[in-house]
């Protein structure tokens, strides 16, 4: 989002916390244009922090703990990441007289879904922690927007992936198979069926509803699913790592939880997100199938996990 915005001529201010960086944003940024990075916690922002608020027309509010398997165990520590920190960051915004609000929130505020696709309309049931706290953080926003005269949105995201990821499964079957290329722990049974949208993608939905904010009224609130329009399983992702790695013949060997064959205590097996409210009202469509994103992912991940950086702009 950062290279996007600034590509478009915005003045950008980061906050982060760098508890999930890759790299020294301030390094990655140099020569991109006018970006300003404070290092701060947005659980108790202070001083330049808070400052920073003041004069800023729109706040994109990504900042969370995005680890659904750790929450099993310190649900505490997601709890203030990702529920305090955003009531932090909506009363900075609130405070600074900030206009447009746009909150990252996840497909896993629906849980286990009813439908499939999954329309917006569905009821918020999340099965773990973290889809709790991005339940609890879209009621924050769309409380701020209505109470205080902003123009909020929420976008549940499905998976994103692309360069810079450090988490999820592609990661996480790059980094097994770089120890051991023989053999590959899969967590579930490998028939999870997830959709999957490239970072570029999702930049481009992103800026579409913040575009369509601008043009709202003040005290509008809206929530868009973010995904792709087919799905792709556990096991055809390990694949395509494993061929982007140069790798045959691995051995699967499948650890799932409970008699589901879910990965981890909160797992959602099946998620596919009805995007018809995004595509129909702002015209944005994703340019990549879940294959092709997870492909073009591994590609650039890989080339990151051996120290290397893929070719052109990553975000694309």
């Amino acid at each position: 989002m950062v290279d996007r915005l600034v590509e478009e001529g915005y003045r950008v201010t980061v906050l982060d916390s760098l508890a999930h960086s890759v790299v020294e944003p301030e390094e990655y940024w140099k020569g991109l244009g006018e970006v300003s990075f404070i290092k701060c916690d947005l659980r108790r922002p202070r001083g330049e922090c808070l400052r920073s608020f003041r004069g800023a027309f729109a706040v994109f509010h990504f900042a969370a703990d995005p680890e659904v398997r750790a929450a099993y165990r310190r649900p505490g520590q997601q709890f203030e990441n990702n529920l305090v920190a955003t009531w932090r960051v909506l009363e900075a915004s609130r405070r600074a007289g900030v206009e447009v609000f746009v909150f990252a929130s996840s497909s896993t505020v629906y849980g286990d879904p009813r439908e499939l696709p999954t329309p917006e309309s569905h009821p918020l049931e999340p099965i773990s922690v973290y889809g709790a706290t991005k339940a609890g953080g879209e009621q924050l926003v769309r409380t701020y927007s209505l109470l205080y005269g902003m123009r909020g949105a929420s976008l549940r995201y499905a998976n994103i992936v692309g360069p810079r990821l450090r988490h999820g499964v592609i990661w996480d079957f790059i980094a097994k198979l770089r120890r051991d290329p023989r053999r590959l722990e899969v967590l579930g049974d490998g028939t999870q069926r997830k959709s999957y949208l490239y970072v570029g993608d999702a930049v481009d939905a992103t800026m579409a509803v913040y575009n369509k904010l601008v043009q709202e009224e003040a005290g509008n609130y809206a929530v868009y699913n973010v995904g792709n329009n087919d799905w792709i399983t556990v096991n055809e992702i390990a694949d395509i790592v494993a061929k982007v790695l140069g790798l045959e013949k691995v051995e699967y060997v499948y650890k799932p939880w409970g008699r589901e064959g879910r990965g981890w205590p909160g797992d959602v097996k099946l998620m596919l997100l009805d995007i018809r409210k995004i595509t129909g009202e702002t015209g944005w469509r994703p340019t990549l199938t879940s294959r092709e994103a997870v492909d073009l992912a591994a590609r650039h991940m890989a080339l990151e996990a051996a120290g290397q950086r893929g070719p052109g702009p990553s975000w694309r």
